[in-house]
């Protein structure tokens, strides 16, 4: 986890003096889930590019302002960037709102906070599973990473892992998995 800090801190900066691999870097990270997140919210694909690159644009902007300090991953905050966009420009496109000036931006401030603590109690979730994940050890990790974030067939598991058959590499992953459900609800943070 400290290491993904030190990764992110190291990407801003090398965003801020203007990178170009930096800037690959976190459309390649992030393009599919902002469009994706788009998509679902009503928007088209030349809306998603197009608000993707104005959320890339702002971090890059705040990037080169010394004062800036993230205190979220780079994904959280895109993820927040590109929810007010969204909803700034849906706003603008189609007025329906009725109230004042101030208990709009109160409403996108609320919202928006409400988004970042969402978006923090989802990476904590991950980071729990993560840890679990590495207290669970071997051969499990390495199988249950095949199955569930490589997409794996048992029958690819089962040779890769030196299983006789798919059938063992799938009894094997059950049993996996019921240790790493029990690591888990140990090491959450209530």
């Amino acid at each position: 986890m400290q290491n993904d800090l030190h990764k992110e801190i190291e990407l801003l900066q090398q965003l801020s003096d203007g990178d170009s691999a930096a800037i690959k870097s976190i459309y390649k990270q992030h393009y599919k889930s902002i469009v994706g997140w788009i998509l679902k919210n009503g928007g088209d694909e030349q809306d998603a590019a197009d608000i993707c690159q104005e959320a890339v644009v702002i971090l890059y902007e705040k990037s080169k302002n010394e004062d800036f300090r993230l205190t979220c991953k780079v994904n959280t905050y895109l993820y927040a960037v590109t929810k007010n966009l969204w909803y700034k420009r849906s706003q603008q496109e189609r007025p329906v709102y009725s109230g004042s000036d101030d208990e709009l931006e109160e409403t996108i401030v609320s919202n928006y906070e409400e988004d970042i603590n969402a978006h923090k109690e989802r990476e904590l979730y991950y980071d729990q599973l993560e840890s679990a994940l590495e207290q669970l050890g071997q051969p499990c990790s390495s199988l249950l990473r095949s199955f569930y974030y490589d997409n794996k067939s048992m029958q690819d598991i089962a040779a890769e892992h030196g299983y006789t058959n798919a059938d063992n590499a799938k009894t094997q992953k059950y049993k996996c998995l019921s240790r790493l459900k029990k690591l888990f609800y140990g090491t959450k943070v209530k």
